[in-house]
């Protein structure tokens, strides 16, 4: 049917705006990182938060399906 199709595109859709989002916020900034405080790029803060958030919203969803 057309839900996956509209499913894949909005994931697509959201996966864009998030590349764009980073790719805007290129300044460093200091992160407390558990073993210590780094200055860090703000892309990689924010792609790791995407991928942190994916993984568990994959956990979630597998566990409640």
């Amino acid at each position: 049917g057309r839900r996956p199709q509209a499913r894949t595109l909005a994931a697509a859709g959201l996966a864009l705006l998030a590349a764009v989002f980073a790719a805007l916020n290129l300044d460093e900034v200091d992160v407390n990182w558990i073993l210590g405080t780094w200055s860090t790029p703000l892309i990689v803060v924010i792609a790791l938060s995407l991928v942190i958030g994916a993984a568990l919203g994959y956990l979630v969803g597998r566990r409640a399906g």
